[in-house]
């Protein structure tokens, strides 16, 4: 059965962003569709799966993580604007029976991502 999850990695404090807000979007030939809004625990993680099973199908999806909210949160001082904000990341489910991980490395001012495992 796949699932998709993520998690987010404060590389600027060394820690998980924990209690970071993360949309996840469905996307398709009429916009991004909104599928759920989470805010990710003390270990910078969802508390389950984003999407599993049934609910999981092929196509094209959309995170979008708070990055900016988060570190002002933590006391960072940020011009305004921010250099980044909320930070989209687009990426497409080929295989519902496979398990997608998709983790975020962040700062105020740079980010990465992989597939996990």
């Amino acid at each position: 059965m796949g699932k998709l999850t993520t998690h987010v990695l404060d590389t600027m404090n060394g820690c998980p962003a924990a209690g970071m807000a993360v949309a996840l979007y469905r996307l398709d030939g009429a916009g991004a569709a909104l599928i759920k809004e989470i805010r990710l625990n003390h270990d910078g993680r969802a508390d389950a799966p984003l999407l599993e099973g049934a609910a999981l199908l092929p196509g094209r999806y959309r995170l979008v993580f708070q990055v900016a909210p988060y570190f002002r949160g933590r006391g960072v001082a940020l011009p305004e604007p921010p250099f980044l904000d909320a930070v989209p990341l687009d990426f497409g489910i080929a295989d519902a029976a496979l398990h997608y991980h998709v983790p975020l490395l962040a700062t105020p001012w740079s980010y990465g991502t992989y597939r996990g495992s």
